[in-house]
């Protein structure tokens, strides 16, 4: 890469940081705001942040995402690759109305926790034992119930680009529980996005084939695993 293209990848991230987490910051005002007047404002709020993100990926990043496939038109609990905060901040983008599974802790930010709890989010606390189990699978059959797409990141943390880790053993519990099918979704987002400087390119999701419930836990694990590395190598 030559120095050229490093100043502009600086450049352009210089400029990406204070738009997007500025305007972010009164989102989450708005979003606080919608949940004392009506759901379906902070739903729209949520979505119009997924889009704002992209917008900001598209116009000031120079990242284009793609998709191969897309999310089908019943329940179903969707496994995605974990390589950045991309697939994190873009999951209202990429789904309708996604519940999505996130740790404990993000609910404690001041102002995001309340609405992201309105919004539909599941919190999971790793160690909170049967009780918050349970809680979790009640929610999470509930929004299914409602129409809406199940979210996770079964590996539990982001993995670099080009690494494979085990799933976390949560994940298999949690399909097993909920008795849907699994999509799982590649994502190749570290080589652009997990970084400080970010660079310009194009991000693709890739969904797979859907996988039934009912299977072992060495099964299911193996299957997602194959299919969210499916850009790993790219």
């Amino acid at each position: 890469m030559d120095a050229g293209t490093r100043l502009m990848h600086v450049l352009r991230s210089l400029l990406f940081y204070p738009v997007f987490y500025v305007v972010s910051s009164f989102y989450v005002i708005a979003a606080v705001a919608a949940m004392a007047v009506d759901r379906s404002w902070l739903r729209r709020v949520v979505s119009g942040w997924g889009r704002f993100h992209r917008a900001c990926c598209r116009v000031l990043l120079g990242i284009d995402v793609v998709q191969e496939g897309g999310p089908l038109d019943e329940p179903a609990l969707y496994a995605i690759r974990h390589e950045s905060f991309f697939e994190a901040i873009d999951a209202p983008a990429l789904f309708h109305l996604p519940s999505v599974f996130a740790k404990r802790e993000l609910f404690n930010l001041p102002g995001w926790g309340r609405a992201a709890i309105a919004y539909g989010l599941i919190p999971v606390a790793r160690d909170g034992g049967a009780k918050a189990l349970r809680e979790l699978i009640h929610e999470a059959r509930r929004k299914a119930k409602e129409g809406r797409p199940l979210v996770i990141f079964p590996e539990g943390t982001r993995v670099p680009h080009g690494e494979r880790r085990k799933l976390q053993s949560g994940f298999a519990g949690i399909y097993k529980m909920v008795g849907l099918q699994v999509v799982p979704v590649a994502v190749n987002s570290g080589p652009l996005y997990h970084r400080l400087w970010k660079r310009r390119g194009q991000i693709t999701y890739r969904f797979g084939e859907p996988i039934p419930p009912g299977l072992k836990r060495e099964e299911i694990e193996a299957r997602v695993e194959e299919a969210i590395n499916a850009l790993s190598a790219a």
